[in-house]
């Protein structure tokens, strides 16, 4: 189980978060492969932290199916369900496609101006081929409007969902397209024009095509 060793340290973060985001961290984008099992003393000397806060963190992630734990035996990563992809994007797109209407009374100059910054940044991913930059640039937009509806409980939910979608994507090396980058420009403009009907429709076909992304890619 090669882990890095050369971690960047989070600011105010308790050691339990730490351990909990470098291991989802790991699994999303492969590190810690489908099957392989896990060693917590490994872990906890990789990150620097006691055995404890890891135990917890895998018992977290075991409850958001990341991580099957079979007790006095092992602790193994899940392996992915392809099919899995049907059930976490409808919600998750519902789900963004809200935020994105929530967020249109909050929106400030500042926030507009990060949308459009990070949707620069995703563009060049994409016309660079960059695609795992693209990945995580996508989420980091999704992400600024999630948190601009400023609804904890879609927060938690989206968190969970995204992380299982961000596994899928990394695992089939999903290509994101310059017309995700231009449904973006078009997110941006109808939240600005306080259109939440259009805004919605877009944000939710944003979401949705990547199933037909994924399918092609697998060959269904």
């Amino acid at each position: 189980m090669p882990l890095p060793t050369q971690l960047s340290k989070p600011i105010r973060m308790t050691a339990k978060e730490t351990a909990f985001n470098q291991i989802q961290n790991w699994i999303i984008d492969g590190t810690l492969r489908p099957g392989e099992k896990l060693n917590d003393l490994e872990i906890a000397k990789a990150l620097g932290v006691s055995r404890t806060p890891v135990r917890e963190s895998l018992q977290l992630l075991e409850t958001q199916g990341f991580v099957k734990m079979y007790p006095g035996k092992a602790t193994q990563v899940t392996e992915i369900d392809p099919d899995a992809i049907n059930d976490l994007l409808p919600p998750l797109a519902v789900l963004q496609a809200l935020s994105a209407e929530l967020a249109i009374p909050h929106l400030t100059d500042e926030i507009i101006g990060r949308l459009t910054e990070t949707n620069e940044r995703f563009g060049e991913a994409i016309r660079g081929g960059d695609e795992l930059s693209a990945i995580r640039i996508d989420e980091e937009f999704h992400q600024i409007i999630v948190e601009a509806a400023d609804n904890p409980y879609i927060t938690n939910i989206v968190g969970n969902l995204q992380a299982h979608v961000r596994r899928q994507f990394y695992h089939d090396a999903i290509v994101l397209r310059e017309q995700s980058f231009k449904e973006h420009t078009d997110i941006i403009r109808a939240m600005k024009d306080g259109d939440a009907g259009k805004v919605n429709s877009i944000m939710t076909k944003n979401w949705l095509t990547a199933i037909d992304e994924l399918r092609a890619l697998r060959g269904q």
